[in-house]
């Protein structure tokens, strides 16, 4: 992560500048990786858990046979966390090798059922899980290096031919909003104005995109 006493602050999230640079693939393809960065789970916010639990009759019904219907089973204990704003996170268990949310074709039980219902994709889905590859810790909007080093597809030099920023424009504003994805924008023309006055070997390559 980059020295945080440098980075822009935008809606309160400072803005860790590897998210311009860090390489990553084009696109969420489900064939090529069944979802692989659903396996390990994700931390909800308490208020979310809550949401979930609520809606659980729905959620059972287009689960499938590699889930489990217990709602019993589909969340660890809370823990405090600091950076949701009720202070608590609550993991989601991992059930049959993957997340308790993800079918046996790779896609998500939550995001799958909003489609249905005629509601946006990720009405139900932790901002945590629609972030990915991006990642807010200690305040920080970041990339998740620790969860893309478990991904065999995701985490392939040769399958990386974007970045995170370029691929993630969607996730971006759905945290910043418009206005702050504007802003950012602004932020990352500044960003590599100021490394090409440095001349460093690796504006390069981005200013050319």
């Amino acid at each position: 992560m980059s020295d945080q006493q440098q980075m822009k602050v935008i809606k309160g999230l400072k803005i860790d500048p590897i998210v311009f640079t860090q390489k990553f693939v084009k696109g969420c393809d489900i064939c090529l990786c069944s979802g692989e960065c659903c396996y390990y789970g994700v931390y909800a916010e308490s208020t979310e858990f809550e949401m979930l639990m609520a809606m659980k009759d729905r959620i059972i019904r287009s689960m499938d046979d590699s889930q489990t219907t217990d709602a019993e089973q589909w969340f660890e204990e809370p823990t405090e966390d600091s950076d949701f704003a009720s202070g608590i996170a609550v993991g989601t268990e991992v059930y049959n090798g993957k997340c308790v949310f993800l079918d046996k074709q790779g896609f998500c039980t939550l995001q799958k059922i909003a489609m249905e219902d005629g509601e946006n994709k990720w009405k139900y889905k932790p901002l945590y899980c629609i972030l990915f590859p991006l990642v807010i810790s200690d305040g920080v909007l970041s990339v998740d290096d620790e969860h893309l080093g478990r991904m065999h597809f995701c985490n392939r030099a040769e399958n990386q031919t974007s970045t995170v920023f370029d691929v993630c424009k969607e996730e971006i504003k759905h945290v910043l909003g418009e206005d702050g994805f504007a802003e950012l924008e602004d932020y990352r023309k500044e960003y590599f104005e100021q490394l090409s006055e440095s001349e460093s070997p690796s504006v390069i390559l981005e200013k050319d995109k």
